[in-house]
């Protein structure tokens, strides 16, 4: 089996600014029918049909909760889904926070995770490493991949603040381009998925402030959308083109 990642861009929808244009968050005051057919678009565009996406009710928290089949809405208060089911499409949504993709090959366990500086400082990505194991995953075979979000140079916040996420998360302080104290997550995550023994890290390194392309909860003050990262795995053969 193959895993198969997509990251989306605001490009390509129906919505409407400020959600311009491809915005896949329902929550966030977009018009429904618009959020509605994006999601058949991003569905339609990684070849499954719309049933076979799952999406989250995603809180900030620490929960990964383990699906084995199509859910009838978002799976209800959780930051992270793991399956070993094939073509069931995991979906993250993000605009700042890191969007954490993980796949096990060989057992066919796949897992997709929101993990913004609460959720991270609370170890949602630990939480879902085990629900990983708990399906059949083994730590040394897990491939990983951190997604776009706000970089170090850009996220500044309050010296206690980045105390206590890097006490939490190791790796995260950081010093932000004016010389203010900042968090780098995907840094902290990194470490993290290190220490667990995750050999194959990847990181898409696009910062979300700096891209126009993505959404931004920072830069656009809070009114804006929601860029989808999704994981699924294929169970047809490896060499079939991508």
């Amino acid at each position: 089996m193959r895993i198969r990642r997509v990251i989306t861009t605001r490009e390509g929808g129906r919505s409407q600014p400020p959600f311009d244009s491809f915005n896949l968050g329902g929550r966030v005051g977009d018009d429904p029918a618009a959020v509605a057919a994006n999601q058949r678009r991003l569905a339609e565009g990684i070849g499954l049909t719309e049933d076979r996406l799952v999406w989250m009710e995603q809180i900030h928290g620490r929960t990964a909760t383990i699906v084995t089949g199509p859910q009838p809405g978002a799976v209800e208060a959780t930051d992270a889904l793991v399956t070993a089911e094939p073509n069931l499409a995991l979906v993250a949504l993000t605009a700042d926070c890191v969007p954490v993709l993980l796949g096990d090959p060989v057992a066919g366990v796949v897992s997709a995770v929101h993990a913004g500086r609460v959720g991270a400082r609370v170890g949602v990505l630990v939480a879902a490493l085990r629900a990983m194991q708990e399906a059949g995953a083994e730590l040394g075979r897990i491939e990983a991949l951190l997604g776009p979000a706000a970089c170090g140079k850009c996220y500044e916040v309050p010296a206690d603040m980045q105390a206590d996420v890097d006490k939490h998360l190791p790796g995260s302080a950081c010093r932000t381009r004016r010389g203010t104290p900042g968090l780098d997550l995907r840094a902290g995550l990194w470490e993290q998925l290190a220490a667990a023994g995750i050999g194959r890290i990847g990181v898409d390194p696009r910062c979300t402030l700096e891209s126009p392309e993505l959404y931004s909860h920072r830069r656009d003050r809070g009114r804006t959308g929601r860029f989808a990262s999704v994981v699924w795995m294929d169970p047809e053969e490896e060499g079939r083109e991508a």
